[in-house]
């Protein structure tokens, strides 16, 4: 059985245009998750949420690979982005941020898996904060995404134009909290050449 990569087997959820928008329909999905608040840059909980998220996801992996024969490449990571007033995104203001930071996990991964793993990392590195993290069914729907490049912080004018813009005009309400997909590795790659897919959850303006 051949590597699994949710990159290339929902293209059309983890790939996208510049200045495109789609509407996209979302299944219900595995992730690990885990919460905070604060700025990213210099939050320590974020720093220490990313480590739990993909040291549980490789133990996750590992156990995929020998015990069930069925190797996959990890996710890349997601957030969903919160707050009181959605107008600290296109401002930028990051203090007022929440966050669910999260890694898609194969449809084969069990609770009994990832507790395992959990267990594994807890014993293997006992620094890792593993206790932020739980294992959760996550379902969007009906979504508006684009493909964004370039810095985190350039993403305000096109967060704007897809709720200001985007939704209304094809008759829709945004839904749920904004979700970032990162398909660059920010520590190797130029800011200028992040790719970052944009998503919103929507419904019908008249429902």
């Amino acid at each position: 059985m051949g590597t699994i990569d949710v990159k290339r087997e929902l293209r059309g959820l983890y790939g996208g245009k510049v200045g495109w928008f789609d509407v996209v329909e979302i299944p219900t999905m595995h992730f690990l998750m885990a919460d905070g608040s604060g700025d990213p840059n210099t939050s320590e909980d974020y720093r220490a949420v990313l480590e739990a998220l993909y040291t549980t996801s490789y133990a996750v992996r590992a156990i995929c690979k020998t015990d069930l024969g069925r190797p996959h490449t990890v996710g890349p990571l997601e957030g969903l982005w919160y707050a009181d007033d959605l107008g600290v995104f296109t401002a930028r203001a990051k203090e007022a941020w929440r966050w669910t930071m999260m890694i898609w996990q194969p449809e084969w991964v069990t609770a009994d898996m990832v507790a395992t793993a959990v267990g594994k990392v807890t014993t293997t590195k006992p620094a890792v904060a593993v206790d932020h993290i739980r294992f959760e069914e996550f379902s969007e729907g009906t979504a508006v995404q684009t493909l964004h490049v370039g810095p985190y912080d350039a993403e305000g004018p096109v967060i704007a134009r897809m709720h200001d813009e985007i939704i209304p005009g094809r008759g829709m309400v945004a839904s749920g909290h904004h979700h970032e997909i990162y398909l660059s590795d920010a520590r190797r790659t130029d800011p200028a050449r992040l790719r970052t897919i944009l998503r919103q959850p929507v419904r019908s303006a008249g429902e």
